[in-house]
């Protein structure tokens, strides 16, 4: 029987913090199975999910917490298997940057129960102009009840300037 486990990663960014926490993982008997990471602000920080076997894993949780004198912490959660009949959709919501767009948007999609999967954003200029436009990329579960229309029609709803693209 094998257990999947979440991984949180965190550390200062260098070489090498790939290899040490996929050779822990590989040395504990676990596979690698998916994973995000990215430089952000001179950190190194990135999810990945792990598969091993149930009496294995005690070991490699330990040897996961042995890496943070090594500057890399590492948090483990256990994971359940979720069967949800919901509906994915990929959506860009873009528009003139302003503190607050992430919290009015996932307010928004959280009234609708609506689950956020993934979700990357950035700063760009925009074109014709200097001003700054905040650009996120939403994976969103919805629920069968929902519409990609009245999705789209409640995020338009926060502000005049936010604008909603399916990918």
């Amino acid at each position: 029987m094998f257990q999947t486990l979440v991984l949180t990663v965190i550390g200062e960014d260098r070489p090498g913090l790939v290899e040490m926490l996929s050779n822990v993982v590989q040395l504990n008997k676990g596979s690698w199975k998916e994973s995000r990471m990215a430089h952000l602000a001179d950190k190194f920080a990135g999810i990945v999910t792990v598969e091993v076997e149930k009496n294995e894993e005690t070991k490699l949780v330990a040897a996961l917490e042995d890496l943070e004198p090594l500057g890399l912490k590492v948090s483990v959660e256990r994971a359940s298997v979720v069967d949800r009949d919901l509906l994915e959709l990929s959506i860009k919501v873009i528009g003139n940057d302003r503190p607050g767009i992430v919290k009015e948007v996932s307010e928004k999609l959280a009234s609708l129960q609506v689950n956020v999967k993934e979700l990357s954003s950035f700063c760009e200029p925009a074109p014709m102009s200097s001003e700054m436009l905040f650009v996120a990329n939403f994976l969103l579960a919805l629920p069968k009840h929902l519409t990609e229309s009245d999705l789209e029609n409640t995020i338009e709803e926060i502000s005049s300037d936010l604008m909603v693209e399916r990918n």
